[in-house]
């Protein structure tokens, strides 16, 4: 089991877990270092922190995971040690939750149109107060018997370029890269390999200010696993990781610290981000 895992959701945004039972979990687990990344809200870091309270030898990393759009599909950027107090970082990300609003209604209008009758106070019962995800409206699916997986929702209809997909207000990688910036946060390519070429991604971003770079990572083959740690050295680049848990499928799912990310990944964040303070 790792010590380390820096790419946790909870139900701030499309987790299953409120951020108080995620640090439990992370503590009782023996990890001493975690990260909340929620998909662009920062509202789980408050609690989280004070949950972590009752855990000294467990270290949370403050962060964030923005979702941004390509020509062909999305990059998602990972801020860590972000200042979540900043008003006008909490500003750009409440227009990203905005916009996940008014795209799952669509969604769900386009469903109902296909004949996938499900109701949008539905996914919103789902949500609860986190922010409205593509997850939300999968699992509204699942539970009236449309699809059998959340991958099949997104397979067959929700994915980019399904018939029930919707755009949602754009970023671009390196718009994310500068706000996380921007927030004194360190910007981190997250799981590479979900964007059609990693390599030009990182050289990309690395001249927009890319610190790191998610190596480990719970989809990841040994070989792709080392194709980024290439990249990382080539483009001095700090190599993190991560399960990216959600909680919502756990019959499938990479449980909290299931990814094995070397210490070394944590605290080289942790010394960059004590140099960006001084």
């Amino acid at each position: 089991m790792s010590l380390v895992d820096l790419h946790i959701h909870t139900t701030a945004s499309d987790g299953k877990y409120s951020p108080d039972v995620i640090v439990a979990r992370a503590a009782e687990t023996g990890l001493k270092y975690i990260s909340i990344t929620d998909h662009d809200t920062i509202d789980g870091i408050t609690p989280a922190i004070k949950a972590a309270k009752s855990y000294p030898g467990l270290t949370l990393i403050p962060g964030v995971e923005i979702s941004t759009d390509l020509a062909d599909g999305e990059a998602h950027i990972l801020g860590y040690f972000i200042d979540y107090a900043s008003p006008d970082f909490q500003k750009e990300l409440e227009k990203f939750r905005d916009s996940r609003l008014g795209r799952g209604q669509r969604m769900v209008a386009k469903l109902n149109e296909l004949g996938i009758k499900i109701d949008w106070s539905r996914v919103q019962a789902i949500a609860g107060d986190g922010a409205i995800g593509r997850p939300h409206v999968a699992q509204a699916m699942l539970e009236k018997g449309y699809v059998k997986t959340f991958e099949e929702a997104f397979d067959k209809y929700i994915g980019h370029g399904g018939p029930a997909y919707v755009e949602r207000e754009k970023m671009t990688p390196q718009e994310a890269v500068a706000l996380i910036i921007s927030a004194g946060g360190i910007p981190v390519l997250a799981h590479p390999f979900t964007v059609k070429d990693s390599e030009a991604m990182a050289a990309a971003l690395k001249e927009a200010g890319l610190i790191g770079i998610e190596a480990y990572y719970k989809d990841n083959t040994p070989e792709q696993t080392a194709a980024t740690l290439e990249l990382a050295e080539k483009y001095s680049l700090i190599a993190t990781g991560g399960t990216d848990y959600h909680g919502i499928d756990e019959s499938k799912e990479v449980m909290i610290g299931g990814v094995e990310v070397p210490l070394e990944a944590a605290e080289r964040l942790i010394a960059m981000a004590g140099k960006r303070v001084k």
